[in-house]
């Protein structure tokens, strides 16, 4: 009752001596919580905080193992019928073959419209960026062979969704993410963690602003540094099928047609609602130590269900089409998990909020770098 009463009044009547050297009411105040809870449980109520603010100045650093295996080994312990949902989709193919149509007749359209107009810029971001989206997330569908029975028939196929991407992208992605899926969270492996770099630069309202804005290319980038490839005959096939593609297309047509691909390919990358699935899905939020998030919204249509990022990491050889059907196969252990109730909230409170930012993603030391450390460790003891 006393400390109530001394808050009573204007700013200049209160005792701030009841408050621990505070200077206001709003110092130490959290965000809202972003995420939500279908189920909420003892451990997660889906309201208040499981954790404390993570420290902005390092990334989380946790010694266990990634959680999709458990999970995956628990769930089909659980539920053996999961098997049944596995297995390539002949839809993936129409689809391909629907919006790499839609996206060059859009690029013959606007072959005689300004780049920098209203009309054009318009259609590169609200359709282009959608449809390129899309295109990103076919060929991450067909990088786990979701699409053909065969190998080969699934890379050609993802060859010929790059075309309206306008640069060779799939050959290098594929291998990229399929480390990401065997050692997620793994540093100097995992390639699509940022860098002690992207950290130092990057870690407030502008740099966020400005990694959201151009994070097309951080992906894009990124992993030339971090980790290089050895490229096979398929990165030859991709490049030149891609190069030989561009320089027909301008050919023909001018050079507007390719700016539009490519101009579609930016804004896929870039402030678009589509785009907030690149840090929904492993940014670390409130104060959790979960390293993978799911969306459940309606950009799912759009998105080959790429939102059902759980789902997805605990079975890559589920199809697009069946995600929706695992998760209510086991909604016990997918309902209790935070999500995202939107994407593009994703975005702008990735920017604003303090709790979050580049420093919110779960690292952990390679597997290959322990067996070292533990190898020199023990030659050390014997000496």
């Amino acid at each position: 009752m006393a400390v109530q009463s001394v808050c009573k009044g204007t700013g200049s009547e209160i005792d701030f001596s009841y408050f621990g050297g505070a200077e206001s009411f709003t110092e130490g105040k959290r965000s809202p919580r972003r995420t939500t809870v279908v189920s909420p449980s003892e451990q997660d109520d889906g309201v208040s905080y499981p954790g404390p603010p993570q420290d902005p100045t390092e990334f989380l650093w946790i010694m266990t193992e990634e959680p999709h295996r458990s999970r995956r080994m628990a769930i089909m312990k659980a539920h053996p019928e999961v098997t049944k949902l596995m297995g390539y989709e002949p839809l993936t193919k129409y689809v391909v073959l629907a919006v790499v149509s839609l996206q060059l007749y859009l690029a013959m359209f606007l072959r005689h419209t300004h780049p920098l107009s209203f009309r054009f810029l318009f259609l590169a971001y609200a359709v282009g960026g959608t449809t390129n989206q899309n295109l990103f997330l076919a060929i991450h569908e067909i990088t786990h062979n979701l699409a053909f029975k065969g190998i080969n028939a699934n890379k050609a196929l993802a060859v010929f969704a790059n075309l309206p991407i306008g640069v060779p992208y799939f050959a290098a992605f594929k291998k990229y993410h399929i480390e990401h899926h065997k050692h997620l969270g793994e540093d100097g492996i995992d390639t699509d963690l940022p860098t002690n770099f992207e950290l130092l630069c990057l870690n407030n309202v502008l740099g966020k602003t400005f990694f959201a804005t151009f994070q097309i290319f951080f992906y894009a980038l990124r992993p030339g540094f971090v980790r290089m490839q050895t490229p096979t005959r398929w990165h030859l096939y991709n490049v030149i099928v891609q190069l030989l593609f561009d320089y027909v297309l301008v050919r023909t047509f001018g050079i507007r047609p390719l700016l539009y691909l490519l101009f579609s390919s930016f804004f896929a990358g870039s402030l678009h609602p589509c785009a907030g699935h690149f840090i929904a899905e492993h940014y670390v939020w409130d104060g959790l130590n979960q390293e993978t998030y799911s969306y459940y919204g309606p950009l799912n249509i759009l998105a080959y269900n790429v939102g059902y990022h759980n789902e997805h990491h605990d079975f890559p050889s589920v199809p697009w089409t069946r995600l929706p059907a695992l998760r209510a196969l086991a909604p016990e252990f997918y309902d209790i998990l935070p999500s995202h109730p939107s994407w593009t909230m994703v975005i702008v409170n990735f920017i604003r909020d303090k709790e979050v930012g580049i420093f919110a993603r779960a690292k952990r030391i390679a597997k290959n770098s322990k067996q070292k450390h533990e190898s020199s460790s023990s030659s050390s003891d014997r000496e």
